[in-house]
């Protein structure tokens, strides 16, 4: 249990730190990934920045996602969900530009101006608050691979164990602090887990 996400954020750099992981820049998901991945870029001396992606919706039934889709393009498609609902390949084309266009311009508001930062060759550490289905969170590592990152790690104070093991296979390490066996949603874990608004998120990337 954290008590919030700067205590959650203390505890996922010191076993960051423990197991000996290095990172040229921190990447946090907006925006409830932000107060935690602050706490680790400071601990870990690297700058922080964001990787954006934007969950893909089903016809009649947006809240119930079909895949997600990353500022760049990148996307990871629920093919299970989509045959089952029999999802057209228009649709789902479609649905994947509109978000994409979303994500990149929610990136351009929480940067600011400041330009996307080049990852090429860079050992990059993605961090969120907590991973529930993971489909945001693998939008955003094929974006991060796609920029031709050396070195990929994924980390997050709490995750589904089942989501967690899907993703082994996005990066090229995944640290978690906790992945318990009865998980149902991220914010049980957190004693507080207000809503994160724009403002502040955009906030811990000025600090």
């Amino acid at each position: 249990m954290f008590t919030d996400r700067r205590d959650a954020g203390e505890q996922l750099a010191t076993l960051l730190e423990e197991r000996g992981v290095d990172a040229d820049i921190v990447l946090a998901v907006p925006r409830g990934g932000l107060p935690v991945g602050r706490v680790v870029a400071d601990r870990l001396d690297a700058p922080l920045d964001i990787v954006v992606a934007k969950k893909m919706g089903a016809p009649q039934n947006p809240e119930l996602a079909i895949g997600a889709v990353g500022a760049d393009g990148s996307a990871w498609v629920n093919d299970g969900i989509v045959e089952n609902l029999s999802v057209s390949e228009e649709y789902v084309e479609r649905e994947r530009e509109r978000q994409a266009e979303a994500a990149r311009e929610k990136a351009e508001t929480y940067r600011g101006g400041r330009p996307t930062p080049d990852l090429s060759g860079r050992r990059v550490l993605v961090v969120d608050d907590g991973i529930a289905t993971g489909a945001t969170i693998i939008a955003c590592l094929r974006q991060v691979r796609n920029d031709d990152a050396a070195h990929v790690t994924l980390a997050a104070p709490v995750g589904s164990p089942t989501s967690v093991e899907r993703l082994r296979a996005e990066a090229d390490e995944v640290v978690c602090v906790d992945t318990p066996p009865g998980f149902g949603a991220v914010g049980e874990f957190y004693r507080r887990f207000d809503q994160v608004s724009d403002e502040q998120a955009r906030s811990y990337l000025d600090e």
